[in-house]
């Protein structure tokens, strides 16, 4: 799902379940942090490493230990951008070389309606009035996509620009949400400024609905005047 979201230069691995092979084997370092955790948090954090060593391995790279850093950033080796994400039934990750992409962030939900007050938390008036807007219940539950949006962009903020911004500072506006698939922009309300001194200001991304999943995707390319 997540590589019909992102250009070529973004390696992306996927699975749909968990399971005990020599790919998910974690390392010492990493299986130390799951070592008092439940069985099913062990699997989901065992499975999204194993993905993101194959994209490691696509981009001819040999494999290393995921570790959270700031923030629980997964630390990535030197000139490496990259995201994970898991939900119930999917766990993903997207890599690429820093010299192509400049920030990579992906995030995946189950297509369902968010907890009571969570939209309240996250939404901007606007972005409520869009996820709440009357004849818009239908097979995508605008606010799990609004919320899914919202952590797609922290992904590939905080990486960059090493800045913390909330849920408010960052307003959505979707394309179109009527079907099953389409794009979203970010505006940032307190902009940032990339490595190279210029203005960061927003983003846009895409998104994509199957199988009872939300995925959403960015990437900030390196090179071009579009940079997203």
């Amino acid at each position: 799902m997540i590589s019909q979201l992102l250009p070529k230069t973004v390696v992306c691995a996927e699975a749909y379940e968990d399971g005990e092979s020599p790919e998910t084997a974690l390392y010492p370092e990493e299986a130390a942090l799951v070592a008092s955790s439940v069985p099913g948090r062990r699997a989901e954090f065992a499975t999204v490493r194993a993905c993101a060593r194959r994209a490691l391995a696509g981009l001819g790279l040999p494999p290393s230990p995921v570790l959270p850093g700031v923030r629980n950033v997964p630390q990535w080796p030197k000139g490496v951008v990259g995201s994970m994400t898991h939900c119930a039934g999917y766990r993903a990750a997207a890599l690429a070389k820093a010299d192509d992409v400049l920030a990579v962030g992906i995030d995946a939900e189950p297509d369902g309606p968010l907890p009571d007050g969570v939209l309240e938390a996250i939404a901007l008036p606007r972005e409520a009035a869009w996820a709440l807007a009357p004849g818009t219940a239908g097979p995508v539950h605008r606010d799990r996509l609004l919320f899914s949006a919202k952590e797609c962009v922290y992904k590939t903020w905080f990486p960059l620009i090493r800045r913390e911004i909330d849920f408010d500072d960052a307003e959505i506006t979707f394309s179109d949400a009527a079907g099953s698939s389409g794009t979203f922009s970010a505006r940032i309300l307190r902009p940032g400024r990339l490595p190279d001194g210029g203005p960061l200001t927003g983003f846009t991304g895409r998104w994509l609905a199957r199988d009872g999943l939300l995925v959403t995707a960015i990437a900030l390319e390196a090179k071009g005047p579009a940079r997203s």
